[in-house]
Parts: structure tokens; C-alpha cells; sequence
């Protein structure tokens, strides 16, 4: 039997605390420290973990590989600060969910950002934030799961969205934009409206989905994906020059001009959204759940 390499595959490396809910037991940690959570872990070790913020989202990922069991296109694996004993709890609750991961490092307290290369995989999710940024400054897409509203898509699809600059590109267009003003901005886009702009840290995620979708039919694909940015005309023109250039689809564009995200993204029906300035992505999780992603001019240091 054949199967896709990890190069092939959108490989989601996610930790604990954001495939399931363990708000409790981290304030317990917070709270009375590591040995009383682990001795808490152990003491109810067969007691089912509730879904967290990013469950369905990856439970949609997963099922994608029902379409093609012949070549598996997603991969997921966890990512733990936890003991392989504390963290026995965990394996109990993916078994129980029927979740197809079966790769791990549990860390025992150290960073875990270290294994996303060895592992190979495009994207990291967490919600330690010290974690992220950590795996962004090593050029990995990484994103902190907020506390956010639960998914409410109604679709089939997965419905991935991005927000723009230092998201799925560089950040000098938002540099000029802050450290000059919009109308700057507005003219250097209309200038360099042919210069392609450099990719941010979620361009090979975007690649990673956009291959997925290339196995087929446009009509049929599983995957939906949506720019969501505060760009409008004629800001909007280099965008989609640029995203030519690279060879990528993405299926909706959404140049908002400054409004609100939210409501937008909940009538998208997205199952995660991607956001480098935190008021924005704080408000987006008001709607769907969001990673925001520490990158770029918005988070200095």
C-alpha cells in the first residue's frame, strides 16, 4: 500500500491543552503545582477528557483520510508538556474519541516546540503561548488557541481562514501601514502591486491545504479556505497578484476595509481562523474559534 510522505501531507502537531479541555487541571497546576496535577492525572486516569477548543477541527482533519485511505493526507500528532505517566490520560481520551493519532512526545514539563521539526510538520498548535512564538522565531507556523466559541460550522468541509499580512505573508506592507500611516500604505500597494509579497510564516500551511485540494474536483473538494483581511481597494490588487504567483488557491477573499471579522468568519463557517494582531483575533474567538498567531510588526518581542 502506498502512502503520502510527510512533504505530502498536512502534518498538525497540537498539544494537550488545546485537542482537549483541561482548564481545570491547569489551574490546578497554576495553582498547587506538578506533582498535585500529576498525581490528580493519574487518580483519574480513565476518566474521559471533554473536546477543547481545536477537537473538531481535528476530527474534520482526520476524517479527510477516509476520502483516500490509499494515501493518508493528514497527519496529527501530539505535543505535550505532560509525563508519559500523567499523560496516559490523554492517549485514553483519543482512543475513546476514536481519534487517529498515534505519535507523541510528552515532554515532562520541557518546551515541546523542539519536535515540530523532527517530526515534519507544517503547523503547531498550543495553547502556550511561550510555545508558539518559540516555534515561529524557528520558522514554524504555530498558533495560540484562544479561549473561543465553539465551532458552530454546519459544513462538510473543512473551513480553514487566514488573516493576510504576517499571517499567510511577510509583514513589510503592515509595517509601512503603522509606521507611516494607511495612506502611505495605500500608495506603496498601488505601486508595488506586481512585486509579489514575501510569505509569512502560514504560506506552507496554505500550500499543504491547497495540495490536498488539487487531488479533486474543484466541486468536490473537502477543504475550504478564506482570506479574511482588513485590506480593501486598492490594497486588495497585490493580494491576489501575489497568491497567483505562488500557484495557490484560496477560495474566498474577503477584503474587509477595517470592519469587524467576526461576523463574517461566522458566516463563513470557519472551523479555525488565523490572526497575527491579538485585538483581532480576540474578537474574531467571540464568533469562531482562532489561533492568534504572535508574528511580525503587531508583537515586538
Amino acid at each position: 500500500m502506498s502512502t503520502a510522505t510527510t512533504a505530502e501531507r498536512l502534518v498538525v502537531a497540537i498539544s494537550s491543552r488545546a485537542l482537549f479541555d483541561l482548564s481545570e487541571e491547569h489551574a490546578l497546576f497554576e495553582r498547587e503545582g506538578l506533582d498535585a496535577y500529576q498525581a490528580y492525572q493519574l487518580a483519574h486516569e480513565d476518566e474521559i477528557l471533554k473536546p477543547g477548543i481545536a477537537f473538531p477541527l481535528v476530527q474534520k482533519l482526520l476524517r479527510l483520510n477516509r476520502l483516500r485511505p490509499d494515501t493518508p493526507q493528514v497527519e496529527v500528532i501530539l505535543l505535550s508538556r505532560n509525563s508519559g505517566n500523567s499523560g496516559l490520560r490523554i492517549f485514553n481520551s483519543i482512543e475513546h474519541y476514536g481519534l487517529e493519532i498515534v505519535r507523541a512526545a510528552f515532554t515532562n514539563g520541557a518546551p515541546p516546540h523542539t519536535y515540530v521539526e523532527p517530526f515534519g510538520a507544517n503547523l503547531f498548535l498550543s495553547a502556550n503561548p511561550l510555545d508558539v512564538r518559540q516555534a515561529l522565531l524557528d520558522g514554524y507556523a504555530a498558533a495560540s488557541i484562544l479561549p473561543s466559541a465553539a465551532s458552530a460550522s454546519a459544513h462538510a468541509e473543512v473551513r480553514i481562514a487566514f488573516d493576510g499580512d504576517a499571517v499567510l505573508f511577510g509583514d513589510e506592507a503592515e509595517r509601512v501601514s503603522q509606521e507611516e500611516g494607511l495612506d502611505r500604505f495605500h500608495e506603496t500597494e498601488r505601486d508595488r502591486a506586481r512585486e509579489p509579497l514575501s510569505g509569512g510564516p502560514f504560506r506552507r500551511v496554505l500550500q499543504a491545504l491547497h495540495q490536498i485540494q488539487a487531488a479533486f474536483p474543484a466541486e468536490q473538494s473537502p477543504i475550504r479556505t478564506a482570506l479574511v483581511t482588513a485590506r480593501s481597494a486598492p490594497a486588495h490588487k497585490r493580494v491576489i497578484l501575489t497568491l497567483r504567483e505562488w500557484g495557490v488557491r484560496i477560495d474566498e477573499a474577503l477584503f474587509l476595509g477595517g470592519r469587524d471579522k467576526g461576523p463574517f468568519l461566522a458566516a463563513f463557517g470557519a472551523d479555525i481562523f488565523f490572526d497575527d494582531q491579538r485585538k483581532n483575533a480576540e474578537s474574531a474567538s467571540r464568533y469562531v474559534p482562532t489561533g492568534h498567531v504572535p508574528h511580525g510588526v503587531s508583537n515586538p518581542g
